[in-house]
């Protein structure tokens, strides 16, 4: 795919691996529009660096996105790129303490806002004459990870929508994959937090979210991959 030109949806794009793939993908001549809830200053600041389209959008609600998508299109036209990026961690806690709200919250925003925002996109990328989705799972959705049960639950769930897709979109010349990154160094986690998973690494440190982005760009710009989740943990899970 020749990515200049090209419409892109990047959702939960106002910070960490989701602001770099906006950065990233706008420097490459894409017309990017982004998704975000909570952080309109930081949105602000996305959208005024790179020029994208910054919209608030609630990912758990079909309602939200269905009205996103609309302005989406409306503003850049049918989006042809896809990354299902929004992501909330949640509380870590074990098992028996993690309430019904809290499951529902981690999973609605992880699991479920992927398949809702890629449902109304994806009608844009068959009229488009085909596309690229790119899913941001985690190694916790392969190996459990220490976050807790909800958010694994949700990151493994992704990764079977995405072989989902692929296997039903291919048809239409969609290629869907995802990404399990390992720990990247975003504002969601402590100095503290940063140091311990860095002596866990094999390279001693962690990810930043340009690395992810720039594992984004490379399923975008490949024709021919499709059904596959690409591990980038620094070694930290290999299967």
């Amino acid at each position: 795919m020749e990515l200049k030109g090209k419409v892109a949806l990047i959702t939960g794009g106002s910070r960490g691996i989701g602001r770099a793939v906006v950065e990233t993908l706008s420097n490459r001549g894409v017309r990017v529009a982004f998704f975000y809830y909570s952080a309109e200053e930081k949105a602000k600041e996305v959208a005024s660096a790179t020029g994208a389209l910054a919209v608030r959008c609630d990912v758990a609600s079909a309602r939200s996105v269905k009205e996103g998508v609309s302005k989406v299109k409306s503003e850049l036209g049918n989006v042809q790129i896809l990354v299902n990026n929004a992501g909330i961690m949640g509380r870590y806690m074990k098992l028996f303490d993690i309430d019904e709200d809290d499951w529902d919250r981690v999973i609605s925003v992880n699991l479920k806002g992927a398949y809702l925002v890629s449902r109304e996109v994806v009608p844009q990328m068959v009229d488009a004459g085909g596309g690229k989705i790119v899913n941001i799972s985690s190694v916790a959705g392969k190996n459990g990870g220490t976050v807790g049960v909800h958010y694994a639950a949700s990151k493994s769930g992704l990764i079977g929508l995405t072989f989902a897709l692929a296997s039903e979109l291919a048809e239409h010349n969609i290629l869907v994959n995802a990404i399990a990154p390992g720990p990247v160094d975003t504002d969601l986690i402590t100095d503290e937090i940063k140091r311990k998973l860095a002596d866990l690494s094999m390279l001693k440190r962690i990810a930043t979210p340009e690395e992810i982005a720039h594992t984004v760009v490379y399923l975008l710009e490949n024709d021919y991959v499709t059904g596959e989740v690409v591990d980038v943990n620094g070694g930290r899970y290999m299967d």
